[in-house]
Protein backbone atom coordinates (compact mmCIF):
# COMPACT_ATOMS: atom_id res chain seq x y z
CA UNK A 1 0.00 0.00 0.00
CA UNK A 2 1.46 3.17 -0.99
CA UNK A 3 2.22 5.71 1.53
CA UNK A 4 -0.85 8.23 2.57
CA UNK A 5 0.28 11.68 0.98
CA UNK A 6 2.00 14.60 3.23
CA UNK A 7 -0.17 16.82 1.36
CA UNK A 8 -3.42 17.22 -0.47
CA UNK A 9 -4.80 20.06 -2.71
CA UNK A 10 -7.84 20.69 -4.93
CA UNK A 11 -8.00 23.62 -6.58
CA UNK A 12 -9.58 25.20 -9.62
CA UNK A 13 -8.70 24.16 -12.64
CA UNK A 14 -7.58 28.00 -13.73
CA UNK A 15 -4.48 29.27 -15.07
CA UNK A 16 -3.86 31.63 -11.28
CA UNK A 17 -3.64 28.39 -9.42
CA UNK A 18 -0.94 27.03 -11.50
CA UNK A 19 0.98 30.05 -9.84
CA UNK A 20 -0.75 28.75 -6.16
CA UNK A 21 0.62 25.33 -6.93
CA UNK A 22 4.25 26.72 -7.28
CA UNK A 23 4.06 28.36 -4.55
CA UNK A 24 2.96 25.42 -2.66
CA UNK A 25 6.12 23.71 -4.21
CA UNK A 26 8.15 26.10 -3.25
CA UNK A 27 7.51 25.71 0.43
CA UNK A 28 7.68 22.02 0.56
CA UNK A 29 10.86 22.54 -1.30
CA UNK A 30 12.53 25.64 1.54
CA UNK A 31 10.96 22.96 4.30
CA UNK A 32 12.90 20.33 2.99
CA UNK A 33 16.05 22.04 2.14
CA UNK A 34 15.96 20.94 -1.75
CA UNK A 35 18.97 21.82 -3.63
CA UNK A 36 17.42 25.88 -5.95
CA UNK A 37 18.33 23.13 -9.25
CA UNK A 38 16.00 19.97 -7.88
CA UNK A 39 13.55 22.10 -6.78
CA UNK A 40 13.21 24.34 -9.96
CA UNK A 41 13.15 21.26 -12.09
CA UNK A 42 9.88 19.86 -9.73
CA UNK A 43 8.16 23.31 -9.97
CA UNK A 44 8.54 23.12 -13.81
CA UNK A 45 7.39 19.36 -14.44
CA UNK A 46 4.52 19.93 -12.20
CA UNK A 47 3.66 23.38 -13.66
CA UNK A 48 3.47 21.85 -16.88
CA UNK A 49 1.16 19.28 -15.73
CA UNK A 50 -0.93 21.21 -13.83
CA UNK A 51 -1.03 24.05 -17.09
CA UNK A 52 -2.35 20.87 -18.97
CA UNK A 53 -5.14 20.59 -17.02
CA UNK A 54 -6.22 24.13 -17.38
CA UNK A 55 -5.44 24.23 -20.85
CA UNK A 56 -7.00 20.15 -21.92
CA UNK A 57 -8.85 18.37 -19.00
CA UNK A 58 -12.26 20.61 -19.77
CA UNK A 59 -14.45 20.71 -22.34
CA UNK A 60 -14.26 24.29 -23.99
CA UNK A 61 -12.72 25.71 -20.42
CA UNK A 62 -15.77 24.52 -18.23
CA UNK A 63 -15.33 24.60 -14.49
CA UNK A 64 -13.72 22.03 -13.16
CA UNK A 65 -10.17 20.66 -10.76
CA UNK A 66 -7.02 20.01 -10.37
CA UNK A 67 -6.02 18.03 -7.37
CA UNK A 68 -2.10 17.74 -5.96
CA UNK A 69 -0.72 14.96 -3.84
CA UNK A 70 2.67 15.47 -2.87
CA UNK A 71 4.75 12.44 -0.71
CA UNK A 72 7.87 12.41 0.79
CA UNK A 73 9.60 9.18 0.97
CA UNK A 74 13.27 7.70 0.66
CA UNK A 75 15.04 10.30 -0.54
CA UNK A 76 12.00 11.26 -3.63
CA UNK A 77 9.64 13.72 -3.96
CA UNK A 78 6.37 12.05 -5.48
CA UNK A 79 3.35 13.85 -6.74
CA UNK A 80 0.45 13.55 -8.59
CA UNK A 81 -1.23 16.05 -10.95
CA UNK A 82 -4.85 14.74 -11.21
CA UNK A 83 -8.15 16.45 -13.16
CA UNK A 84 -12.09 14.85 -13.31
CA UNK A 85 -11.94 15.77 -17.04
CA UNK A 86 -12.36 14.09 -20.12
CA UNK A 87 -9.29 12.19 -20.35
CA UNK A 88 -6.33 11.79 -22.76
CA UNK A 89 -7.53 10.53 -26.26
CA UNK A 90 -5.36 11.51 -29.18
CA UNK A 91 -7.02 14.34 -31.22
CA UNK A 92 -6.88 15.20 -34.95
CA UNK A 93 -5.27 19.28 -33.99
CA UNK A 94 -2.84 18.08 -31.43
CA UNK A 95 -1.28 14.91 -32.99
CA UNK A 96 1.96 13.23 -30.84
CA UNK A 97 2.38 14.14 -26.84
CA UNK A 98 2.99 17.94 -27.73
CA UNK A 99 6.10 19.94 -25.59
CA UNK A 100 4.59 19.51 -22.31
CA UNK A 101 4.86 15.60 -21.50
CA UNK A 102 8.43 15.38 -22.73
CA UNK A 103 9.66 18.33 -21.20
CA UNK A 104 8.22 16.41 -17.82
CA UNK A 105 9.68 13.43 -18.57
CA UNK A 106 12.92 14.80 -19.24
CA UNK A 107 12.69 16.56 -15.53
CA UNK A 108 11.05 13.53 -13.89
CA UNK A 109 13.07 10.54 -12.50
CA UNK A 110 9.58 8.71 -13.30
CA UNK A 111 6.41 9.80 -14.89
CA UNK A 112 3.23 7.82 -15.62
CA UNK A 113 0.24 8.70 -16.96
CA UNK A 114 -3.37 6.98 -16.48
CA UNK A 115 -6.46 7.35 -17.51
CA UNK A 116 -9.15 7.21 -14.50
CA UNK A 117 -11.78 4.96 -14.76
CA UNK A 118 -14.70 7.63 -14.53
CA UNK A 119 -13.12 9.74 -16.96
CA UNK A 120 -9.76 12.35 -16.07
CA UNK A 121 -6.23 12.14 -16.02
CA UNK A 122 -3.26 11.00 -13.35
CA UNK A 123 0.02 12.20 -14.09
CA UNK A 124 2.35 10.74 -11.22
CA UNK A 125 6.31 11.76 -11.09
CA UNK A 126 8.83 11.15 -8.88
CA UNK A 127 11.83 13.39 -8.02
CA UNK A 128 15.05 12.41 -6.55
CA UNK A 129 15.73 14.91 -3.64
CA UNK A 130 18.91 14.18 -2.34
CA UNK A 131 22.69 12.19 -2.10
CA UNK A 132 23.12 9.42 -4.33
CA UNK A 133 19.48 9.28 -5.93
CA UNK A 134 20.41 13.30 -7.42
CA UNK A 135 23.50 12.15 -9.03
CA UNK A 136 21.57 8.99 -10.61
CA UNK A 137 18.74 11.49 -11.50
CA UNK A 138 20.80 13.90 -13.03
CA UNK A 139 22.92 11.53 -15.28
CA UNK A 140 19.60 10.21 -16.45
CA UNK A 141 18.22 13.38 -17.10
CA UNK A 142 21.10 14.34 -19.34
CA UNK A 143 20.91 11.19 -21.02
CA UNK A 144 17.60 11.83 -22.12
CA UNK A 145 18.00 15.66 -22.93
CA UNK A 146 20.62 14.84 -25.70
Amino acid sequence: MPPAPDLELSLPARPENVAVVRHVLGGIGDALDLDHEVLADIKLAVSEACANVVVHAYADGGPGFMDLEVTTQDHHLAVVVRDHGRGMTPRADSPGLGVGLPLIASLAETLELTNGADGGTEVRMTFATSGADLDTADAGARERRH
